[in-house]
């Protein structure tokens, strides 16, 4: 018996080695990437939108500039004391959009994480079992896909009620039939892979044959897919805060303060501007880091 079990768990380790594509390795994929200087400028783009999310504290503080009003500063435009302009509450718009940044960053990668965990659950399971698991599955998704992803989501805030863990789930739901379809599609185009079948040819069970042998090589796609559903995600829970389904002041999230900046527009049209500008700047970085890692990692323009 132990040396059966040996030989299998030797037999599995010689299949990781022969599962690993040898011509996709990280620093290759980096290096194609970087030759894309649009693809560059996004990922700079988000590294540091990243850094001031995470250190908005030590930069802004936030009871200070964010939640206490100083009525005698109201709708100040942008100068060296205040680099955004101050709302109508006399609050420094740089800070409120710094702070921002962290919600709107926060709910964009937890949807899509959750979307991706169970859309990419039941996509492999659909994709490696096939017949009517996988008839199942897609057409369950099919009905989902049926409604707009916007609608779904303001019927689902709208019975929950509008917070953040509703604007999460609601925005995580709607992305899970994506996530499913996107992992199907890459499952069923390894699962017939020596590899994968001569996993179980030496009794690996399937859970471990999914996870091990055939999500690895799938990652490409599902990685593109992300980061541009995450630049979806951040767009609709802006239009969702804007039509007051979402963030509820005063916290500063960007489509709320595009919604309260609207009021303004004539008089004081950067608390409109400025918000929209950053959602803008940020969809675009991801759609450019997405088509970017799309020809990084497609073999076929190696």
């Amino acid at each position: 018996m132990e040396v059966g079990k040996r030989n299998n768990k030797q037999r599995e380790e010689e299949l990781d080695f022969a599962s690993i594509p040898k011509n996709s390795g990280f620093k290759e994929t980096f290096f194609r990437l970087c030759r894309n200087k649009a693809a560059v400028a996004g990922m700079v783009f988000l590294v540091l939108l990243i850094l001031i999310s995470v250190f908005a504290d030590v930069l802004f503080d936030y009871q200070t500039t964010c939640v206490d009003q100083t009525i005698s500063q109201r709708l100040q435009w942008p100068s060296a004391e205040h680099w955004f302009g101050t709302d109508e509450f006399g609050r420094d718009l740089l800070a409120r959009v710094v702070h921002g940044s962290r919600i709107s960053l926060s709910i964009g990668v937890a949807a899509v994480a959750f979307g991706l965990l169970v859309g990419g659950i039941l996509g492999a399971v659909a994709g490696f079992f096939g017949g009517m698991v996988d008839n199942v599955i897609m057409r369950a998704c099919d009905v989902f896909l049926a409604v707009p992803m916007m609608l779904m989501a303001i019927v689902i805030v709208a019975a929950l009620g509008a917070s953040i863990t509703n604007l999460v789930v609601a925005l995580a739901i709607s992305s899970v039939p994506t996530f499913a379809r996107i992992v199907r599609s890459a499952v069923l185009g390894v699962r017939d892979m020596e590899y994968v079948e001569a996993a179980r040819a030496v009794g690996v069970k399937t859970g471990r044959t999914i996870a091990r042998y055939i999500l690895p090589n799938c990652m490409g796609p599902i990685i593109v897919q992300t980061t541009l559903r995450i630049a979806a995600t951040i767009s609709n829970t802006a239009a969702l805060s804007f039509l007051g389904l979402g963030v509820k002041p005063p916290q500063p999230e960007w489509g709320a303060l595009l919604s309260s900046g609207r009021e303004f527009i004539r008089d004081s049209a950067y608390l409109a501007c400025i918000p929209g500008v950053c959602i803008m700047l940020t969809i675009l970085a991801l759609n450019l880091l997405g088509d970017g890692l799309r020809d990084a990692l497609d073999p076929r323009l190696k």
